[in-house]
């Protein structure tokens, strides 16, 4: 069969394939090619720049040129290479070559991958990739997301609504305080993402610049190999290493990313379970349907497939934090086939954020069912009533609103007031204590 959406084994490429579409700029088999060719020309031109050699004007334009216009058609030319040379990265260098044959420098090929090894090019392309990821499309979609929950939070913010602690009746908060809890705590996650750096490795067959050492050893490799990497690349070089990057740094990266992801779990945990007890209904569509068995029913889908995606994400993301940052000696193969998944989870973390706000966007408060929760349960005033009586230091006031309220279904504002009417206490102080319904007992909270 012709490849299409349909006949995709992953479904990142066939059924969400309009929502992660983009990501193939940076994950695809095109791209890792493309970011290789790009790690490529900059240290060639690098090494001109260091006077290692001339570099002709109009190989200089072709080779900036090419950075610009490489496309689908360079990258099936350098895989029509691959598959005689079975080395991906050796298929990048005699790409280049041919290139420079082209612009008429012929006398400069051999300056082409000049003492590398094929990881100081996975090494550097791949955190190249993921560092214009994280930055063009991750955290603008992470940080939109956020806003938008910052939005509603602050729209919800005099709700007044029934807490539940153990599934059961508690004091009362407001919707709006709730979702900033959200809100704060990938707040605190985008703040430490933001600081862990895109880490590198570009030094040879084993990190010493063995072969750049011997044949020039009067250049000190180790600062141009740094202002390679820091100022050309915008990574920042491991000093350090064996044939590959430690990984540790990315491994932090999507430790960082699936807290997240574990953020908005429990997020879609909490909205499907208000939706459940009717504290949201959902806007509906026409001609869409719930269930092909019961017309009446309008799911939570948007929620339910982003907790889903998400821990898939999250599953990836453990083996990949894991598996990354070990390797037998000096190096091993098995990072390889491995780096090339970093894709499957990011998509479906960008699918799932995609999801959630879908749902957000459905959100209709069902404020009349939120009151009737605050009112059929006054046993909450509890814990205001029997504080305010310790401040005055009334007897065992613990002990006896917990004879009234504990397992009492019946308790209401009636049986609540008559409770307070006969405790031996000042007018005033009676009047303080009827004050308190389960609508107003909300507390307080930073401003936001």
């Amino acid at each position: 069969m012709q490849f299409q959406t349909l006949t995709a084994i992953s479904p990142i490429d066939g059924r969400y394939r309009k929502q992660t579409q983009a990501l193939e700029h940076y994950f695809s088999e095109y791209a890792l090619i493309k970011y290789r060719v790009i790690v490529e020309i900059e240290y060639l031109v690098f090494l001109a720049d260091k006077k290692l050699f001339t570099l002709p004007a109009k190989a200089r334009k072709h080779l900036t040129e090419l950075k610009e216009r490489f496309g689908l058609d360079e990258a099936q030319q350098i895989k029509q290479t691959e598959a005689t040379t079975n080395h991906d990265v050796k298929a990048v260098e005699y790409f280049l070559k041919e290139q420079l044959e082209a612009a008429g420098a012929s006398q400069l090929k051999e300056w082409v991958h000049f003492g590398l090894t094929s990881q100081d090019i996975n090494n550097t392309a791949i955190p190249l990739s993921w560092k214009h990821f994280i930055e063009n499309e991750y955290l603008p979609a992470l940080i939109n997301l956020k806003q938008q929950l910052t939005k509603l939070a602050k729209q919800w913010k005099g709700i007044p609504m029934l807490s539940r602690t153990h599934g059961q009746p508690a004091s009362p908060s407001t919707l709006g305080k709730e979702m900033m809890v959200f809100v704060e705590r990938l707040n605190h996650q985008i703040q430490l993402l933001s600081t862990i750096p895109f880490a590198a490795k570009f030094g040879g067959a084993t990190g010493n610049f063995n072969a750049h050492h011997v044949a020039f050893p009067k250049k000190n490799w180790i600062a141009l190999g740094n202002e390679f990497v820091e100022n050309r690349l915008e990574l920042q070089r491991m000093q350090f290493t064996t044939q590959i990057e430690h990984y540790d740094l990315l491994a932090a990266h999507f430790d960082n990313m699936k807290r997240i992801n574990q953020i908005w779990i429990d997020f879609c945990r909490d909205i499907w379970t208000y939706i459940s007890m009717d504290y949201f209904k959902q806007k509906t569509k026409k001609g869409e349907v719930g269930s092909s068995a019961m017309p009446h029913k309008v799911n939570p889908i948007d929620f339910e497939n982003a907790e889903g995606n998400l821990g898939l994400a999250n599953g990836i993301f453990e083996h990949l934090s894991a598996k990354l940052p070990i390797s037998r000696l000096q190096r091993d193969l098995t990072d390889s086939t491995v780096l090339r998944n970093i894709g499957v989870p990011a998509a479906h973390s960008i699918l799932s954020f995609k999801s959630i706000e879908k749902g957000l966007s459905k959100l209709v408060l069902n404020q009349d069912k939120m009151q009737a929760d605050l009112e059929q349960n006054w046993a909450v005033v509890a814990e205001a009533i029997q504080t305010i009586l310790r401040r005055e230091n009334f007897p065992n006031p613990y002990e006896a609103l917990k004879d009234l309220t504990r397992g009492n279904a019946s308790i209401n504002k009636e049986t609540m007031h008559q409770f307070i009417q006969q405790l031996p206490i000042s007018a005033a102080l009676k009047k303080e204590l009827k004050a308190i319904t389960p609508h107003n007992y909300t507390g307080i909270h930073p401003n936001f």
